[in-house]
């Protein structure tokens, strides 16, 4: 899903879109393969008895509410975050119905860092550290191939300077 350019103002463009590292779903996916394993051995179970038709709605339900939750939801969050850099500003949108923003601009960072740990290296994804001229400094954690996004990002600062 790209970014919607009517979004941007006159003479800005887009230099790297992108969401969350996908590890953030590895919980999400783990719990829907549990809850389905889960629901079809009980209703194996359950198959002989002659209240069996109950016990398979309520796993259903129980197993839709299950997934909905803990995998639907977290996936919805995911595809629904944007972390954008424009040759103007750096922007976060979060949410789907509630949405929320942030827009720092480039004028206005003054330190850009990262950091990861030994399996963020492994996975390709870290934490990007924005400092600006007045806030405190700004974590975004998740980043895919944080030390390119963090030269990148600090090329575009140096090319606004």
């Amino acid at each position: 899903m790209a970014y919607p350019d009517e979004l941007l103002v006159e003479g800005e463009r887009i230099v790297l879109h992108t969401h969350p590292h996908w590890k953030m779903l590895i919980a999400p996916v783990l719990v829907f393969l549990v809850t389905v394993g889960a629901a079809a051995f009980l209703a194996a179970l359950v198959s002989a008895q002659s209240w069996a038709w109950i016990a398979w709605v309520a796993l259903a339900v129980v197993a839709v509410a299950l997934v909905g939750r803990f995998t639907v939801l977290p996936f919805v969050r995911w595809r629904t975050t944007h972390f954008v850099v424009t040759t103007r500003r750096v922007l976060v949108r979060e949410g789907l119905i509630s949405r929320s923003g942030m827009d720092i601009p480039m004028t206005r960072i003054n330190t850009v860092q990262f950091r990861h740990t030994i399996l963020e290296r492994m996975l390709g994804c870290g934490t990007l550290v924005v400092e600006s001229a007045s806030d405190e400094p700004l974590e975004f954690t998740d980043i895919p191939a944080v030390e390119r996004v963090h030269s990148l990002l600090y090329q575009e600062v140096a090319d606004d300077d």
